[in-house]
């Protein structure tokens, strides 16, 4: 019998990319879904035609918003964030307002969403985050966006403390997958960063949507799993970087 057979799963970005599989894949197994982002458009098309799918627009930054959302919520067994932000650059060059935006859209949008979910989740429940390899293996011009995947990932070891056991809270660490996050890259471009990327990498390619989304209700679905941060990145913590 599937795990998610009866329950209510929300997933936050589930309009796209690793999010949009979380939730297909939920709903094929049995699963209510409730599915949120800022682009009520997008979440429509992904709920057309899906029973047991509904669209709760969300934009996590916005105070407003999340309680808007949480006041439509109802019971959620399940509760899925995966925010997607990045601002690339040397530590001497990056602006202050593109990182405070990553910021906000990474580490205190998930952070004040799950606090907002809190009332609403069952015992028994789980908390899902998204962080990112740079956390513990750092890259070159990316020591922001190192830093705020390593808060999410401390975020999840404290929360599992603080609000186990009614709760379980764990993190997915995904290395680079192909999807809608590099839509704004020419695909020439993207294509070429997809196999530099792939072939520095014990797997030989980059990951797929689909991969990333197993290793989310993975989590959600073992009931003995919590403070775990489970990467998912064809071995990104042994790749072999070039030098500089």
């Amino acid at each position: 019998m599937s795990s998610f057979k009866g329950k209510r799963v929300a997933v936050v970005g589930g309009g796209s990319g690793i999010g949009r599989a979380v939730a297909e894949s939920a709903l094929k197994q049995g699963a209510e879904v409730i599915i949120s982002s800022r682009n009520a458009a997008k979440l429509e098309s992904v709920a057309e035609s899906r029973t047991g799918m509904t669209v709760l627009p969300l934009d996590m930054t916005d105070e407003a918003s999340r309680a808007a959302w949480a006041d439509r919520l109802g019971p959620i067994d399940h509760l899925m964030i995966s925010a997607s932000s990045a601002a690339h650059g040397p530590f001497s060059d990056l602006e202050e307002d593109p990182l405070r935006a990553m910021f906000d859209a990474k580490f205190f949008g998930p952070y004040m969403t799950a606090k907002a979910a809190l009332p609403h989740l069952c015992d028994g429940g789980s908390i899902t985050f998204f962080s990112g390899v740079l956390s513990r293996r750092p890259g070159m011009n990316c020591s922001g966006l190192g830093a705020i995947t390593g808060a999410v990932e401390s975020l999840t070891y404290g929360l599992a403390l603080e609000l186990g056991p009614r709760l379980r809270v764990n993190c997915v660490s995904p290395g680079m997958i192909r999807s809608d996050a590099y839509a704004a890259v020419p695909e020439a471009a993207r294509e070429e960063m997809y196999a530099a990327t792939g072939g520095s990498l014990p797997m030989g390619r980059v990951g797929a949507v689909d991969e990333a989304a197993g290793a989310a209700l993975f989590l959600m679905a073992n009931s003995f799993r919590t403070g775990h941060v489970l990467d998912v990145d064809g071995g990104h913590m042994i790749r072999q970087y070039a030098t500089r």
